[in-house]
């Protein structure tokens, strides 16, 4: 396991960071066995768990704080906020409101008296953002929060926090947590340019692009038991939908076809091949890996110092080029410039 600076801060994190989303009812709910994962990580060299509020409604950041108990100053400790928790109108989003109210609850659920780092999960483009920072900073300030980042940020809106907080004199975000993967490639143009330049640091989530790029999602085959788009009790019609009658599909498996074979003569699983291929982007400082299982868990660890040479970067580029991403990438940001109200004329105007 390698270990690097978080951005500017004095903080060495590992290259892999152990990614909780998938403990808890959407993925894994046996809490012991969550905790032997995160127990045989930090025992692998990983002394990084990231979290967020929202998954399993609160049931992940449950089952980390149990697990961490009694190695909590081994590890640095993430968690985010943004996604609404209840019905209450205001229950969500950036506003200092909110922002007080869902850190005590992270605090309680994690069992903890201080988030390391405390990430924004989605911009809000409501909010004003100097409002959220002020929040954030107040925070700092108390010692509930000792660092604070963001996630799938534009790299227009990493700008613009940069300068506020140095506007306001308050703390400003260390990292980003975007989305990166061979599949995924489009934040290569501009967000972590943006991020180097900013000094800040990048942990990329969903590297192997929901499982696709695993293997296990094969051409005219059913998709394994378990996986997150094979058929549920639960979700029927995930695979149907995510799969068979998705019109990028055949792009997908192409592209995996072809990755396999490049993986093969490297020597390498797929899956390895796929992981080594974000750590190798000089702006990333960890990568994200989200095993539901201890099986998942163990074979994800045993990429963690899989080097690619340019030879294999070369042959990777020519089925995903530099900068782009596959079909049916989605990035989520909801972009308010895209809302129909910011793009029309209203009929008044006209």
């Amino acid at each position: 396991m390698r270990y690097r600076k978080l951005g500017r801060t004095g903080v060495e994190v590992s290259s892999q960071c152990l990614g909780a989303m998938m403990f808890g009812s959407v993925g894994n709910p046996d809490h012991d066995e969550c905790e032997r994962m995160v127990h045989r990580a930090l025992d692998a060299g990983i002394n990084f768990i990231d979290t967020a509020d929202m998954y399993s409604a609160g049931e992940s950041e449950e089952a980390v704080g149990k697990a961490v108990k009694g190695r909590r100053d081994d590890i640095v400790l993430a968690t985010k906020f943004f996604f609404p928790l209840g019905e209450e109108r205001n229950s969500r989003g950036g506003s200092r409101r909110y922002i007080v109210r869902a850190v005590e609850d992270s605090l309680r659920r994690l069992g903890t008296d201080r988030i390391d780092l405390y990430q924004m999960h989605r911009p809000d483009w409501d909010t004003d953002l100097e409002e959220t920072l002020d929040a954030l900073s107040d925070l700092v300030g108390q010692g509930k929060v000792l660092y604070v980042g963001s996630s799938s940020f534009p790299a227009d809106q990493i700008v613009e926090a940069q300068w506020a907080a140095e506007r306001r004199g308050g703390v400003r975000f260390v990292c980003e947590q975007p989305q990166y993967s061979v599949f995924a490639r489009s934040i290569e143009r501009a967000v972590l340019p943006a991020a180097q330049r900013h000094g800040m640091g990048v942990i990329p989530w969903s590297p192997l692009a929901g499982g696709w790029l695993t293997g296990k999602y094969r051409r005219g085959a059913e998709a394994p038991a378990g996986a997150r788009f094979a058929p549920s009790p639960a979700h029927p019609a995930w695979r149907q939908r995510a799969v068979d009658v998705d019109p990028s599909a055949p792009v997908r498996y192409e592209a995996v076809e072809r990755l396999a074979k490049i993986a093969e003569g490297a020597g390498l699983p797929l899956a390895h091949l796929a992981l080594a291929f974000v750590g190798e982007h000089p702006a990333v400082t960890s990568t994200i890996i989200g095993p539901k299982t201890a099986a998942q868990l163990d074979d994800l660890l045993a990429a963690a110092d899989v080097r690619l040479d340019a030879a294999v970067l070369d042959a990777i580029d020519e089925v995903v080029p530099p900068g782009t991403d596959i079909a049916g990438i989605m990035h989520g940001a909801d972009e308010p410039g895209l809302r129909p109200r910011n793009r029309r004329r209203s009929p008044a105007a006209t």
